[in-house]
């Protein structure tokens, strides 16, 4: 089948499947196009557990999110496009370490990225995401708070909360830690005039040179309302939403050879087609003790962030 036979089939298997389709905002043009909710990874999750008549999810993104999924929505069955697509950041911290820390320093918070594994999440007190953290991180009754695994976020949420001790650990996005100096500069001299926007999951240096710091909605939203042209420095998929929904517009992804997630772009059309008929993918399983220590930490984050 052609692209647009393939689309066709896909709207056509939701149906018959009755499943509804997540797809994070970094996936690939055509996967948005056939997805029903589109978003970042927290706002993927809350969205289908209010989506209470379905009972399939199909995520096209990576594990991690789809393991959010299933903790919010575990009556669901929940499927992720392609088995192999995991987030690196999201393995680097062993929950051994995490355990060995807690036991030797029972008065530190410990403060998760959402980007983390199930496992992980069960190890730790609250998660938070790159929108929330500042706000999270501040609202901590603890004064010591270990916050892991994105040094580069962490680093960021530091400079906001003074007051308290925040523990790095040696964690990072590959994708947005790949970026440097040099790329920015050399962007600005292509783009004169144009503003930046960078996600912090970005180095502090790369970080300090830009014009606005958010997350991926947040992204978005900055750059809807800025009358200047933009160069995103964030995983392409932004720019590429941006510049299909604004086409009048001046969007430029800044390092276009490096912001581009390889787990993110694995899954193709045909992917979704089989893995809605059953065929492809991975259905998440969770066990139900593990489930509810990871949710903990997300209860927390609702609970802190508001």
């Amino acid at each position: 089948m052609n692209t647009t036979e393939l689309k066709q089939a896909i709207i056509q298997a939701k149906k018959e499947t009755d499943t509804l389709v997540l797809a994070h905002t970094y996936q690939a043009p055509e996967i948005i196009d056939i997805a029903d909710i589109t978003g970042d990874s927290f706002a993927l999750s809350k969205a289908a557990a209010k989506m209470t008549d379905k009972k399939r999810v199909l995520l096209c993104g990576v594990r991690f999110m789809a393991d959010t999924v299933k903790i919010l929505s575990p009556e669901k069955e929940v499927v992720l496009s392609h088995k192999s697509a995991t987030c690196p950041m999201a393995e680097q911290i062993a929950p051994e370490r995490v355990r060995a820390f807690r036991e030797e320093n029972p008065d530190v918070c410990v403060c998760a990225y959402i980007n983390t594994s199930t496992e992980l999440k069960a190890e730790c007190d609250v998660c938070v995401t790159s929108s929330t953290a500042v706000k999270i991180v501040s609202s901590l009754p603890s004064q010591k708070v270990l916050f892991i695994p994105d040094q580069n976020l962490g680093g960021y949420v530091a400079k906001f909360v003074p007051e308290k001790e925040i523990i790095l650990w040696d964690g990072c996005c590959p994708t947005h830690h790949s970026v440097s100096v040099k790329d920015v500069l050399d962007a600005k001299a292509k783009h004169p005039g144009a503003k930046i926007a960078v996600h912090p999951e970005c180095r502090k240096e790369v970080v300090d040179l830009c014009d606005f710091i958010g997350s991926t909605s947040e992204i978005i939203d900055f750059c809807k309302n800025c009358e200047e042209d933009v160069l995103i420095a964030t995983e392409r998929g932004v720019c590429d939403k941006l510049s299909r929904d604004y086409p009048e517009r001046g969007f430029y992804q800044l390092a276009p050879n490096k912001l581009v997630c390889p787990n993110m772009k694995m899954t193709t059309l045909e992917n979704v087609y089989k893995a809605l008929l059953g065929e492809f993918g991975d259905v998440i399983e969770i066990e139900e003790e593990l489930r509810l220590k990871a949710k903990r930490s997300i209860d927390n984050m609702l609970k802190y962030g508001g």
